[in-house]
This record gives C-alpha cells, sequence and structure tokens, in this order.
C-alpha cells in the first residue's frame, strides 16, 4: 500500500495544531473568566439539556415502573393522536391567537412606555413611574389573579362599579369566553410592561446627546428627533429582543392562564400548556403530553429561524 505524501499531510497537520495551542492559549489566558462561567454551563446542562433526553417518551408508550429502557415503542403514534384529537384546532388556535394579542401588544407597549419615560425631564419623577411600572413584576401569578379577579367582580369590583355609573349591568368578565382573551393579555401587560422597559431605557441612555443638539441646530422637534435618531439606535434592540419573542410565540405560560381559567371560560382559554398539564399529570398521559410538549418545541424553533433569516436579510441584524 503507498505512503500518504508527508509533504502534503504535514503543513495541514500543523495548521491543527497550531490553531489548537491558540485555543487553549487563550482559554488559559481567559481561565478566571471560563471559571465563572462554569455554574452557568452546569445549570443549563443539567436541568436544560439532560431533560430534553427525556422527550423519547414521546414515542413510546412509556410505562412508569418499566422506564425508557422498558417501555414499548411506537413511532409517531402519539403525533397522530393529537392532531386527531377532537379539541386540538381550537387549543392550538387559543395558543396562536394569544400569542398572536401578546406581540401586538406586550411587546410594543414596552417600547412606547421606553420612549415617553425618555422624554421626562424631572429625575425624581422618572424614578418614581419606574418604580410603579416596575413593582408588578415580583408578584406571583396566584396574586396577580387575585387583584384581578377582584377588580373585575361583577358585584364589588371597580370595574363594575364606574360601569354601573353609565347604567351599564355588571359583566362576569371571567364567566364569559368574549372576555377572557382580554384579561389574560391584559394581565400580563400589567405585570411586566414595566420590565420590559429595562433594556430599551439601558439602550437610550447610550445614544449620543450630541445627535439630539445637533438636530435641535437644524430646528428638529421631539418627534422628528424620535424619529431619525431614537427609533433608528432602538431598532438592533428591538430585532433582537423581537426575535426571542417569536422563540416564545408558542409558550404563552402555564401558569398566567391557568390561574384565570374555570369551566365557563375553558373553550378560550384553554392552551397547549395548560392541556399538556392536564393530560399529563392529571391523566398521567406521560407520552401523549410528551408529544404535544415535542410539537411547541419544534414550531417555536421553526418560527424562530424564520423569523430570523428575514431579519438578517431585512435589516442585518440576527441572532445567529
Amino acid at each position: 500500500m503507498a505512503e500518504p505524501n508527508k509533504a502534503a499531510v504535514s503543513p495541514i497537520l500543523d495548521g491543527r495544531l497550531d490553531k489548537r495551542r491558540k485555543l487553549l492559549g487563550f482559554m488559559w489566558k481567559y481561565r478566571a473568566l471560563y471559571f465563572i462561567s462554569l455554574p452557568g454551563l452546569l445549570f443549563f446542562a443539567l436541568f436544560k439539556y439532560v431533560p430534553l433526553m427525556g422527550s423519547v417518551i414521546a414515542f413510546q408508550n412509556y410505562n412508569l415502573f418499566a422506564g425508557v429502557t422498558g417501555s414499548p415503542w411506537v413511532g409517531l403514534e402519539h403525533f397522530g393522536r393529537m392532531f386527531q384529537h377532537y379539541d386540538f384546532l381550537k387549543i392550538l388556535r387559543n395558543t396562536l391567537l394569544l400569542g398572536t394579542y401578546d406581540i401586538l401588544f406586550a411587546f410594543t407597549a414596552p417600547i412606547v412606555l421606553a420612549l415617553l419615560l425618555n422624554e421626562v425631564r424631572q429625575v425624581v419623577y422618572k424614578k418614581i413611574v419606574q418604580t410603579i411600572f416596575y413593582a408588578p413584576h415580583f408578584l406571583s401569578w396566584v396574586i396577580v389573579s387575585g387583584i384581578f379577579v377582584g377588580i373585575l367582580s361583577p358585584s364589588s369590583g371597580i370595574v363594575n362599579v364606574v360601569l354601573g355609573w353609565f347604567g351599564i349591568e355588571p359583566i362576569y368578565f371571567l364567566g364569559e369566553d368574549s372576555y377572557i382573551r382580554t384579561v389574560l393579555v391584559g394581565s400580563g401587560l400589567w405585570r411586566d410592561v414595566g420590565w420590559g422597559t429595562i433594556i430599551y431605557l439601558a439602550a437610550l441612555a447610550g445614544i449620543n446627546p450630541d445627535l439630539y443638539e445637533a438636530s435641535e441646530i437644524d430646528g428638529a422637534g421631539r418627534w422628528r428627533q424620535t424619529l431619525s435618531i431614537t427609533l433608528p439606535a432602538l431598532l438592533p434592540v428591538i430585532t433582537i429582543l423581537f426575535l426571542l419573542k417569536i422563540g416564545d410565540f408558542m409558550d404563552y405560560g402555564f401558569e398566567r392562564v391557568f390561574v384565570f381559567q374555570n369551566p365557563l371560560n375553558i373553550q378560550s382559554s384553554e392552551i397547549l400548556d395548560t392541556y399538556i398539564y392536564k393530560a399529563g399529570l392529571q391523566q398521567l398521559q406521560y407520552s401523549y403530553a410528551t408529544a404535544i410538549g415535542v410539537f411547541k418545541s419544534v414550531v417555536g424553533l421553526f418560527l424562530i429561524a424564520i423569523a430570523n433569516t428575514i431579519s438578517k436579510k431585512a435589516t442585518g441584524e440576527s441572532l445567529y
């Protein structure tokens, strides 16, 4: 057998060894940073990536006592069952509608609030307003639901009291399908709009003040400055956060819906997250619930890949 050409192989091998030495040298130089990042890497490995291996039970008839290795494989049977379920399209529609409303309102509201706060010149007043808007984010969904149940109560809620002043009959907001989506989106908006402004305010603080002074000399007003300076400066941040939001499009959140759910509004409030909980934990259909979860994750991955590609071509900004 002919021997390999050492003269041709040697430069390639040398190049690889040189790259490896440079990589090791770089890691040694910044060893403190790598050491600090170890807990975070371990956290993600243990609690984010290792559980992914459990997704295989979506392709099995998982038996709790037989385990993953002893349970029979059934292929795509649970996915077929999911699509054939008489309520699946309704649940998927509810999930998509709530995700769309969340992008339309919950994503744009922090941008508007950050722009408004940026125009406030009284520092003390600005800090007070920021704190008022931030505070609800630290409340759990159980407490938020309790507050909204009290506010929207048909007998003593402030909303129905005000409606009564105009002669309007009390409305049971949490007992009617037509209002539950508004309540879900509105409660999420109230809880997180202030928190969402943090990154935008940080980005606004980084804009060079000379740009505003130069525009004032040119006669530009505040509205013109917002359109020509502020919004273009915010565009990269808005794009990245929008892409991240698209990744969570199907992941509306179990808690925020479950705490408002009742038999009277279930037709419009049942989403994939709450259905997974009921099928998986209440009815012990582990494989079926996992199949729905896998479907949700794949759709989310597909959406973020499309959005990232479009953004990269349209604005030059992308996640990867």
